[in-house]
């Protein structure tokens, strides 16, 4: 056998590694896509069904006889709004922490990091009893200041790291011509980070928006969010299977925009960040 015949047949190994692995990944996806097409007695058949007609009777009962829009709304809120605050919290706490030199810096980034290992869920009993008593359950406003705490950690270590790489000789000019602190952070090393904030975006936002235990304590029937909806499905008579996939598929959807458009921002920063030696 040649080196040619050799590489070729290592490249096809390689291929097929890959299409297996995909096709392992993204079947629990299609799962839940074709259960959310299928009627209940077709969803669980044994040997499973796999040609069958669609239905989208599921979407529209999760659509239109259960208060989706508002719920809808309620994550689409809390979700943007926390990934815009946290980030921009994140930007400025990352600038100091790797500008500014202050006693007591070096363990306030090491805490940082720590509180990123703190697992949310033995955070809920205190929180609740916390926001219980400052009047701020069974609100938006709660649940968007937990999950902008949630997620400031992780976000000022990545935007941190990504200021630590900019050449300070920029931000000396910037200075030298005039300019404050505020104006060197915004017109300076912002355009700068892009990358480093489309990924806090993405990772902000992802949380956000599929987070559940700190969402069902913490909300009311108006103010639920999206994956707290889906426990409405487990009823005393059964599990309705086709209306919890349907209603997943559609919580999916905007996770998978947003993360591509983010991805998207994420490949054309460090192209524009690109300086000619």
């Amino acid at each position: 056998m040649t080196i040619r015949q050799k590489n070729a047949l290592l490249l096809a190994a390689k291929y097929v590694v890959i299409i297996v692995g995909a096709l392992f990944v993204l079947f629990p996806i299609y799962e839940m896509i074709t259960t959310s097409l299928k009627y209940e007695v077709d969803a669980f058949k044994i040997p499973p069904q796999w040609i069958f007609k669609p239905t989208f009777a599921n979407y529209r009962e999760v659509l239109f006889q259960s208060n989706f829009a508002r719920f809808f709304a309620n994550s689409i809120i809390v979700a943007v709004v926390s990934t815009v605050v946290s980030v921009a919290v994140g930007a400025l706490a990352a600038y100091a922490l790797a500008r500014w030199r202050f006693r007591g810096r070096t363990p306030v980034v090491v805490g940082t990091l720590l509180l990123r290992m703190i697992p949310p869920v033995i955070l809920v009993v205190p929180v609740f009893v916390l926001f219980n008593n400052l009047g701020l359950t069974n609100g938006r406003i709660g649940l968007i200041l937990v999950y902008t705490a949630l997620t400031l950690p992780f976000n000022v270590w990545v935007l941190r790291t990504f200021i630590l790489e900019l050449p300070y000789e920029l931000e000396e000019s910037a200075i030298i011509d005039g300019c404050g602190d505020l104006t060197v952070f915004l017109r300076i090393v912002t355009p700068l980070i892009t990358p480093g904030m489309a990924v806090a975006s993405i990772f902000t936002f992802r949380i956000a928006w599929n987070e559940f235990i700190l969402s069902l304590v913490l909300t009311n029937r108006v103010t639920r969010t999206l994956p707290v909806a889906v426990s409405l499905f487990l009823t005393d008579t059964g599990t309705e299977w086709g209306k919890i996939t349907a209603i997943a598929t559609i919580i999916a959807i905007p996770a998978f925009v947003f993360t591509f458009t983010a991805a998207k921002s994420l490949i054309t920063g460090l192209t524009a960040g690109a300086v000619k030696g």
